[in-house]
Parts: structure tokens; C-alpha cells; sequence
């Protein structure tokens, strides 16, 4: 059987996967990110690389990204993959403007990593740039994280019956402050306002570079609902100044509500991977995949999972690359379904 083949047939499988989310909800793309079998553990100290690696993390400081690149760069050293690592934030377009300039920058570089995810997947899906993940190798997804949607203390909106109710009523009203557009906040928007038989077309939809400012647009009302990660979220809600109205898993996490269990079927799972350059011969990634793999054996990766409530979602090679194709084709479907605007 042909590999256009076997594409085509995956192709068709993403299509009828979202088409399956559009009338059943979307617990059908849920399960698509769902973590894979870890391999036995990796030696206690990783191979050199490089005196120095560097990581380009494609969004600003403060952010997920910004959190899973260094966690992953301090684990590396802590292994023995480095001595010590440099990153480099290009922030922008869900990730899309430091993917361009990492492929331009570093595509043969066999010392730089790029973080990425499924927000870049999205902001890929919906700009359609000029240079997409096809530009990149993909050597891990490293992690999987719930998005967290939260509103301002004093906000009339207590429940998620009341958010559904307002989103129903006029979602206009209900403008969403989150990250890129394009990317899984985005996406997740228009899940919250399908999954609440709203008219995704009135979605009003706010995007900032970083979860500090998606607090700061909530707090000052420049936003109703704010999305984010549980990590981004986690002082503003301690702080009692940002309430909590449900969590995008299955069942509740962080001690927090789900959607679903409160009645809302808006079920999503945001990963986070590392890449490396498309013109990095194949010997040299897979001594930096081994590298990484051994940081996130390492205690001080393990440790900033549990405070972060990451769940570890490894996967790699053949399995991978499915993998993101078929996310990849599943975005590009909701985006339509989603009558989402870049």
C-alpha cells in the first residue's frame, strides 16, 4: 500500500473524527491526545551535546511554553545533556513567528531545540503561513495540560450554567480573552460556545501574548472569561481574584470542576512537545530525543510536573508523526466547523 495511500486514508479519519466531534461533542479529539506508553527509564546521566544548547521557545516569557522550555533546559543540565542552556523567546501568531524564524535561524543548527504544541497546530490550521511544522522534526510530545476557564471574582457568572446561559443569550456579550489566535484557547472558545448551542459566528474572541495579560484582561473587564493553563491560572485563583468556573478534562483536576461533569460536554487536552531542525541529520536528533528523554527522567522535570499538574504524555517517532498529522488535519476541520477568524 502506497504512503499516499495510507495519508489519504489518515486524512479521512481526522475528517470523520471531527465530523464526529461536530454532532457528538468534542470528547472524540479528547481522545486523540491520549498518553502514550512510557518507555523504561533512560540512564540517570544523558550523553553530552553541547557545552551550550539552546532552546527557541516561540512565545513570550511567563507562558506555557516559556515554563515547559526552561523546566525541560534545567533538567538537561541537571542530567548531563549540557552545561548550560540559552533560550530565546520570539513571540507572536500562536507560535507561527518563532517557528518561521527558527527555520530560517537554526533549521541545520544540531545544538538548538524549538518548543511547540498544539497551539502552534492551531495558529497553523487557521493562518495557513508560508512556513508550517512541515519545516521542523519533531522529536517528543513531553506533556499534556487542561485549560482552566476563569472569570473575575465579582463577575455575575458563578456556574457553568450561568456561562452557558450568557453565552446562549448573546455571545457577543461574552468576549473571551486567551492565547494566540488560532491556537487551542481559541479553538477551545468555540468548543465552550458550540457545547452551550450558541452561534459560534458571534464569538467575540481577545488574544494575548501571554497568560499574565489574559489575567490582567479578565481583572480590568476588558474580558468576561478568561482561558488558560491551570499554571498561568494558579495565583490569580488563590489569590481569590479570579474564580474558577470549569475545567476542560473528563473529571475534575487541580480541585477544580470539569465542564462535562457540570453538564457541558467541552472536553480538550493541550500538549507540549520539542523539535528540532529539519536539516539536523537523523543520528544527531535522535542523540538529542535520547537527551531529552533522559531530562525528563530526571527529578527536577518530575518536580515541576507535580507543581504544575502536568501530565506526562510521552511520544515519539512513527507514533508521533501520526499523531500530529492527524491533529493537525482535525484543527484545520474545526477551524471551518468553528467559523473561526485569524
Amino acid at each position: 500500500m502506497s504512503a499516499a495511500i495510507d495519508r489519504r486514508r489518515a486524512i479521512a479519519q481526522s475528517v470523520a473524527t471531527a465530523l464526529a466531534w461536530s454532532t457528538l461533542g468534542p470528547s472524540a479529539w479528547a481522545q486523540s491526545a491520549a498518553t502514550a506508553a512510557r518507555p523504561a527509564p533512560a540512564a540517570a546521566k544523558a550523553a553530552k551535546l553541547a557545552g551550550t544548547v539552546r532552546i527557541v521557545i516561540p512565545a513570550n516569557a511567563g507562558g506555557g511554553w516559556d515554563q515547559t522550555g526552561r523546566a525541560l533546559g534545567a533538567a538537561m543540565v541537571a542530567a548531563g545533556a549540557a552545561d548550560q542552556v540559552e533560550y530565546e523567546n520570539i513571540g507572536g501568531k500562536g507560535g507561527t513567528i518563532g517557528l518561521a524564524k527558527y527555520a530560517e535561524k537554526y533549521s541545520n543548527d544540531p545544538n538548538t531545540l524549538l518548543m511547540g504544541g498544539m497551539v502552534m497546530v492551531g495558529a497553523v490550521a487557521l493562518q495557513k503561513p508560508a512556513v508550517d511544522m512541515t519545516h521542523i522534526q519533531p522529536l517528543a510530545r513531553l506533556t499534556s495540560d487542561y485549560l482552566v476557564a476563569a472569570v473575575a471574582a465579582n463577575s455575575p457568572i458563578k456556574t457553568t450554567k450561568d456561562l452557558a446561559d450568557a453565552m446562549r443569550a448573546d455571545l457577543k456579550a461574552v468576549p473571551i480573552a486567551g492565547g494566540s489566535a488560532g491556537g487551542v484557547d481559541h479553538i477551545y472558545a468555540g468548543v465552550l460556545a458550540r457545547a452551550a448551542k450558541a452561534n459560534p459566528e458571534g464569538l467575540v474572541y481577545k488574544p494575548f501574548p501571554g497568560g499574565a495579560e489574559v489575567v490582567e484582561a479578565v481583572l480590568s473587564g476588558n474580558a468576561a472569561l478568561g482561558l488558560s493553563g491551570y499554571s498561568e491560572f494558579n495565583d490569580a485563583i488563590a489569590s481569590g481574584k479570579l474564580r474558577a468556573v470549569g475545567v476542560s478534562s473528563r473529571r475534575s483536576v487541580f480541585g477544580l470542576p470539569s465542564f462535562r461533569e457540570q453538564g457541558l460536554d467541552a472536553v480538550m487536552a493541550n500538549w507540549r512537545g520539542v523539535f528540532t531542525g529539519k536539516g539536523v541529520p537523523a543520528a544527531r536528533a535522535a542523540e538529542m530525543l535520547a537527551a531529552v528523554e533522559a531530562a525528563t527522567h530526571h527529578e527536577s522535570w518530575l518536580r515541576t510536573l507535580k507543581q504544575n499538574r502536568w501530565e506526562p504524555s510521552w511520544l515519539t517517532g512513527k507514533d508521533l508523526a501520526e499523531f500530529m498529522e492527524l491533529d493537525l488535519t482535525t484543527a484545520r476541520v474545526m477551524v471551518y466547523l468553528l467559523k473561526l477568524k485569524a
